[in-house]
């Protein structure tokens, strides 16, 4: 009986060290993972961060539109109404363009998440027959 303890000690002993060495060789894994994702990470928070400020653009654009129309039907400044219905940050760089039957077509910048990029126009157009004032 002697002989068994220790063999089973000297066991025990083996397999703690082996365990150990193997766990101590999986510190600071965790921060080498979030390093190597973290750009990933962003570049995905971008993306639909931009596909926000696209269907924000769009949205907005809409209601510019809308605002000129109704604007224009009464006779009045479609230009300034889509400039007033628009938030700040897309009033640089609107376009409104007014056509004899009513339609009003709006275009305002896509505001870009990287200041470099050019994203293009969002555009709406609203229409409504003229109206006696």
């Amino acid at each position: 009986m002697t002989t068994a303890r220790p063999q089973r000690h000297v066991r025990a002993a083996a397999d703690g060290r082996a365990r150990r060495v193997r766990a101590g060789g999986q510190h600071g894994q965790a921060a080498v993972e979030l390093v190597a994702l973290l750009p990933l990470v962003l570049v995905v928070v971008a993306l639909l961060w931009q596909l926000a400020l696209a269907g924000h653009a769009t949205w907005a654009a809409g209601a510019a539109a809308r605002a000129a129309a109704r604007a224009d039907a009464v006779g009045h400044d479609a230009d300034r109404a889509a400039r007033d219905a628009l938030p700040a940050d897309l009033r640089p760089g609107l376009r409104v363009s007014a056509a004899a039957d009513g339609a009003v077509r709006v275009h305002v910048r896509i505001p870009a998440v990287a200041p470099a990029l050019d994203l293009g126009r969002a555009s709406a157009e609203a229409h409504f027959p003229e109206q006696d004032a």
